[in-house]
């Protein structure tokens, strides 16, 4: 009877792992604070942490501990809480481009051709990353707060609809939707 309890605790355990494994996880920003007292300084941390499957789910957290260690499992933690899906065109890029904002922190980020790689600063490269985006153009005007980066960026990433949402909610077909697209990878017919 013990050893049936200890194996299903075991198995549980590396089910859980493997779900874990599926993440890929990328420490942003370390902020360290110090509070002075009576001794001298007590030193706390705040970690900011992006978490993705590199399919198109991505999520980011925040986590705050004594330890840096401690710290970033908590916004690992917080990370897997908010965990969002996104679009993307043939799981390399983005379906068109997209502005966001949050706070004085504004991003753009643009589609781009295969082969062009991620061309984004720090923070907004580590979602790229851990969504599974490999081509894309993107420029961070205003804040370089990691924070607000990260957030812009998240708004930016929520306002991006695929070809087939926006026909499902505008109730015609994918077709012809993208047979009514003026340039890009649809022809137009001149006469």
């Amino acid at each position: 009877m013990a050893g049936e309890r200890e194996r299903g605790g075991r198995e549980r355990s590396r089910e859980r792992e493997e779900r874990d494994s599926e993440f890929v996880d990328k420490l942003v920003h370390i902020n360290r604070v110090a509070k002075v007292v009576k001794g001298g300084k007590r030193f706390g941390f705040a970690a900011l942490v992006v978490i993705g499957d590199q399919k198109g789910r991505v999520g980011f957290g925040h986590g705050k501990a004594r330890e840096v260690p401690e710290a970033i499992r908590k916004a690992t933690e917080s990370a897997k809480r908010n965990l969002t899906r996104v679009a993307l065109r043939e799981g390399r890029t983005l379906h068109h481009d997209v502005a966001g904002r949050h706070g004085a922190g504004r991003v753009y980020l643009r589609t781009a051709p295969a082969g062009t790689g991620i061309i984004a600063g720090g923070p907004m490269r580590a979602v790229f990353e851990t969504l599974g985006i490999q081509d894309v153009v993107a420029k961070s005007i205003g804040s370089s707060n990691p924070y607000n980066m990260v957030r812009a960026t998240f708004d930016a990433l929520k306002h991006q609809d695929s070809p087939r949402s926006v026909a499902a909610r505008r109730n015609i077909k994918v077709s012809t939707l993208q047979s009514r697209r003026v340039g890009g990878d649809a022809e137009v017919v001149a006469e």
